[in-house]
């Protein structure tokens, strides 16, 4: 008898092991957060609780050297997922499409979505406070899954519906921009800031 593991979804994680960049982008995420005023507006219309740039600002590697040393770290980590996932670009490169800051309040939260017309998505985490939230994905074949009875709560990781992200400074994830995510509610005092991104 065999019992196949087909259709995997990959998820990655890695560190930027790099103190003073993670300075300086808390110190230009603030600023931005200072400066920003259509940010500002953007996430107070749309209940928002924090600020961020996604809305306002398109251009933050181009405008602030910090944010230019991250997206080489960042396109790095980008054509090893690729590899990892096989994907076939017939000798074309990912390249980065956007990317905007968070400054996400204590109690906030970020509903479940996906990422259209990108290729793959992620997160740079700047700081991250205790009790801040995780990242929740979720797996891809839940709405097809109809009468099937819930996974058992020991289940291994990649056997469960939902699985929880913890980050910590510095930690960068990758998936895939059509695989399903949300940031569950901050229980942290303090705001944590990130940076997402999209490669197309």
């Amino acid at each position: 008898m065999t019992t196949r593991t087909l259709f995997v979804t990959r998820f990655y994680e890695d560190q930027i092991a790099d103190a003073r960049l993670l300075e300086e982008l808390a110190h230009s995420c603030r600023m931005l957060a200072e400066d920003d005023r259509a940010g500002r507006a953007w996430a107070k219309e749309n209940a928002y609780q924090g600020y961020t740039s996604y809305a306002s600002l398109n251009d933050l590697p181009m405008r602030d050297p910090v944010f230019a040393d991250l997206k080489r770290k960042i396109d790095a980590h980008v054509r090893q997922f690729a590899s990892d996932t096989h994907m076939e670009l017939h000798g074309r490169k990912l390249k980065l499409d956007s990317l905007w800051v968070n400054i996400l309040k204590p109690g906030g939260s970020h509903s479940s979505h996906i990422h259209p017309h990108s290729v793959v998505s992620g997160t740079v985490y700047v700081e991250v406070p205790p009790g801040a939230g995780r990242l929740k994905l979720e797996d891809p074949r839940l709405q097809l899954m109809m009468a099937a009875p819930p996974r058992q709560v020991d289940a291994p990781e990649e056997e469960r519906s939902f699985f929880y992200a913890e980050p910590k400074p510095g930690t960068i994830f990758l998936w895939e921009s059509w695989l399903r995510h949300e940031v569950v509610a901050s229980k942290a005092k303090t705001d944590r800031i990130s940076i997402s991104f999209n490669y197309s």
